[in-house]
This record gives C-alpha cells, sequence and structure tokens, in this order.
C-alpha cells in the first residue's frame, strides 16, 4: 500500500514531457468557463483504486477538463460518466457517477490508469509520450502484480502501450503482439511461476465511441463482467 502511495505521488510530480506540462499547465490556468470557479488540478494524474485490486482498467489519458481539473482519473467527464456508470451496473463501484475527489465514489477489487498520466492537446499523445510515460505503468504493474488477474484495456492505443509494458512487469505475452479488438481476450502466463492474467480489449469510451453507437452500454458491461470473473471478482 504504502509502495503504490508513493508511486501515485512521484507521477504527481513528473515533468518529463515539456509538451504535455506546457498544455496541462495552461489548461489549468485558462480553464473551462463552465468550471471558472474551480482549481484545476493541473498535474500528471496517478491511477486511483484499491492497492489490492485484482482487475486493472487501463485508459488513454486524462481528459483536459476532467481529470486535469479533478485530479482522478475518469472523475468531471463524459467519459468517466459511461464508465463509472457500467462499473457500478456490473457491482464493481460503490455509485454510478465521479465527479469530484472526496465524492464518496469507492472501487470493489477494480483500480483505473492510464499510459499517459498527462492530458494531451486534442486527447492526442504522441508516441514519444506514450514511451516516456510508459515506466510508470511498468511500476504500477509490478506493484500490483500479487493481486491482479485481469486487465481491461481502453482502445487501441491503450493497447499497444500495455503490451510492452505487461512484458517488462513480468509476464510473457505471445510473437506476434496480439492485435487490439473488441472483446479481444488474451491469456498471459507469469514468469518464475508466478501467476498469469487475462487481457481483454474493449473499445475506448470516448464520446466519439458512445454517441454513435460503436460501443454501447450492453458492450461494455460485457466486458468488466467477462474481466471480474477471471479475476474472481464475481
Amino acid at each position: 500500500m504504502d509502495a503504490l502511495a508513493d508511486l501515485d505521488r512521484r507521477i504527481a510530480g513528473c515533468r518529463a514531457c515539456p509538451r504535455l506540462v506546457d498544455w496541462r499547465e495552461e489548461v489549468a490556468r485558462t480553464k473551462r468557463a463552465a468550471f471558472a470557479d474551480q482549481t484545476y488540478w493541473g498535474r500528471p494524474v496517478p491511477g486511483f483504486g484499491p492497492p489490492d485490486a485484482r482487475l486493472l482498467i487501463i485508459g488513454l489519458a486524462p481528459a483536459a477538463h476532467g481529470g486535469n481539473r479533478t485530479g482522478r482519473m475518469f472523475t468531471g467527464d463524459r467519459s468517466g460518466d459511461v464508465l463509472y456508470q457500467a462499473l457500478y451496473d456490473v457491482g464493481l463501484a460503490s455509485q454510478p457517477t465521479s465527479v469530484a475527489v472526496g465524492d464518496g465514489l469507492e472501487l470493489y477489487g477494480v483500480r483505473v490508469t492510464a499510459p499517459v498520466h498527462c492530458a494531451p492537446p486534442a486527447n492526442k499523445p504522441t508516441p514519444d509520450e506514450r514511451e516516456t510515460c510508459r515506466s510508470w505503468l511498468v511500476q504500477e504493474l509490478r506493484l500490483l502484480r500479487p493481486t491482479v488477474r485481469a486487465v481491461v484495456v481502453l482502445g487501441a492505443f491503450g493497447w499497444q502501450a500495455t503490451l510492452p509494458a505487461l512484458v517488462e512487469a513480468g509476464w510473457s505475452v505471445p510473437r506476434p503482439r496480439p492485435a487490439f479488438a473488441h472483446g479481444a481476450r488474451v491469456p498471459l502466463d507469469g514468469a518464475d511461476g508466478r501467476a498469469g492474467l487475462d487481457v481483454f480489449g474493449c473499445f475506448h469510451v470516448s464520446q466519439r465511441n458512445t454517441f454513435t453507437g460503436r460501443l454501447t452500454p450492453e458492450m461494455l458491461r460485457d466486458v468488466l463482467r467477462t474481466a471480474a470473473e477471471a479475476a474472481g471478482l464475481k
């Protein structure tokens, strides 16, 4: 628990990517009119959830006026509305909404993180920024390794970042590496006799996907239920 909390503190102080630092801080200064009276977090956003999580959900990056404002993953934006409603529906969250730190939300056996911890311009981190941030994901995976048994990756960008991070953290990923697909399930063996885990692909909970029906609430719930069962949560 202490090690993960220390990792979260170090993530929140990272300034490794100049473009992302400039953007997140500019957004925090200028703000959106609807949040003009709020103090933005304006820093890298660490993961959220218990340190003994059995299921890890990996997104893309914090939203400029979501996590970059609130300081918590998928909190205060439309994508988070969809994700936390689904987690609540399948019994993995204490409430269906996530609006601010301190709103009472608890996750049950689930942790949420991202391969890029700073809000990027146009929601598009560069490949170099993804690679620079990967060491944080590797460290988080290593700390969660005693308990985590399933991972849900939201979107192709996260998939591309997660698979090499899993290798560095000690799991065996098939070669050639599996392609991203919604509903994909890839079982991974653990090195040195350690427990393996299942990796699931899911379309990202972006407005582009949810507004067009590419990802429906039912589709999301189905992936989360299956992953929770694989993780031993249901």
